[in-house]
């Protein structure tokens, strides 16, 4: 019944939801184990990507750890925490916003303004959302100055920097200590106010001979996997 009204509405609003990018569709129809989704996170497919590829990676038992570069709130921070409840979360961020560095780099590269700001987040804040957070390593500082003295292997990572440096600088930490078949998800791969992220993706992987995949999610991310 539902699937019909589902239906009906795509056919009398589609077009218009359409322009609003929003899509109504069924997905995975005929998986039978439960899923644990959030019904308030609005981005489906990329929290629906990050729970299907954490239930491969666990259930491969696959070795090591899992992180985030470009922390913010911690909202998907907090889901990386969940799916990964068993394995060390690291949470790299300023905690106060873009770094000069970087928007610099970003202004002269013609990328983006890096005018945005997130500097309403605390370590504080953000590990009060978080479910498991003895598990929770927050690195708070430049990337990837940051990351020095991090010597550890990794099973997922989710770069959500926005400028093209500091995600350039992450897939060169992360993408070495990635264990095969191990995944980084790259955010705003197909965002247009932050062309960066393209470049670096499109650049890091050039250099290593490696591919990528964009998933339709809201900001467009591509996923690398090892």
């Amino acid at each position: 019944m539902f699937k019909s009204v589902a239906r009906a509405i795509n056919f009398l609003l589609g077009k218009s939801f359409q322009n609003q990018h929003i899509f109504l569709s069924s997905s995975l129809e005929y998986l039978k184990r439960p899923r644990h989704l959030n019904k308030n996170y609005f981005d489906y497919v990329r929290l629906s990507t990050l729970e299907l590829i954490s239930n491969e990676i666990n259930k491969k038992n696959l070795t090591g750890n899992v992180a985030e570069l470009g922390v913010y709130k911690g909202k998907f921070a907090r889901f990386i925490n969940l799916y990964f409840k068993e394995r060390k979360l690291y949470l790299f961020d300023t905690f106060e916003g873009f770094d000069e560095r970087d928007v610099n780099t970003e202004k002269k590269k013609g990328f983006s303004s890096g005018s945005q700001n997130f500097s309403d987040t605390s370590v504080k804040s953000v590990l009060e959302l978080m479910p498991y957070v003895k598990n929770c390593i927050p690195v708070k500082g430049f990337f990837p100055e940051s990351a020095a003295n991090i010597k550890d292997e990794f099973v997922f990572v989710s770069l959500d920097a926005d400028l093209y440096e500091p995600i350039y600088e992450g897939l060169k930490f992360f993408y070495p200590s990635l264990v095969t078949g191990g995944y980084i998800f790259i955010h705003d791969f197909n965002n247009d106010n932050y062309p960066g992220a393209r470049k670096a993706v499109e650049k890091f992987c050039a250099e290593q001979n490696i591919s990528f995949v964009p998933i339709p999610d809201s900001a467009g991310s591509a996923i690398i996997c090892k």
